[in-house]
């Protein structure tokens, strides 16, 4: 990251690995603050801004949606017990998903299955299973 307090939008964004209209969008959701705009330049962006903004990605990456990481940076590093029933609930939806995501492929597989026994080219097992009501 770039040093001190005076990074514009465009530097803050390349030292945090996102576009400008992410910044964008995230100070018009509020996840960021927009820093006053001087009579004359540009605005800056300070170090806590950088912070929040890898805080952010992180975030994401872990799964949690805008929302949920609005909770978390709402609830600060001083609630741990609630920011932990936040992390508890994340992992079980998505070791929910990660279920559905393996019945899916299990169907996927035994469509593809019953294509490669198919002789007959003009008669399309995976087509004729997803159509069958």
């Amino acid at each position: 990251m770039m040093s001190g307090d005076d990074l514009t939008i465009g530097q803050l964004a390349k030292s945090a690995g996102v576009g400008v209209e992410t910044i964008r969008y995230y100070q018009r959701e509020g996840l960021i603050v927009e820093p006053p705009k001087p009579p004359h330049g540009y605005r800056r962006y300070t170090a806590d801004v950088h912070a929040r903004l890898h805080f952010i990605q992180r975030a994401k990456g872990l799964g949690f949606t805008l929302a949920e990481i609005r909770n978390l940076l709402a609830l600060g590093d001083g609630c741990c017990g609630q920011t932990q029933a936040l992390a508890e609930h994340k992992l079980a939806l998505i070791r929910d998903k990660q279920r559905d995501l393996a019945k899916m492929a299990a169907a996927l597989e035994a469509a593809l299955a019953a294509c490669h026994d198919n002789p007959d080219d003009r008669s399309c097992p995976l087509v004729q299973a997803l159509s069958d009501e």
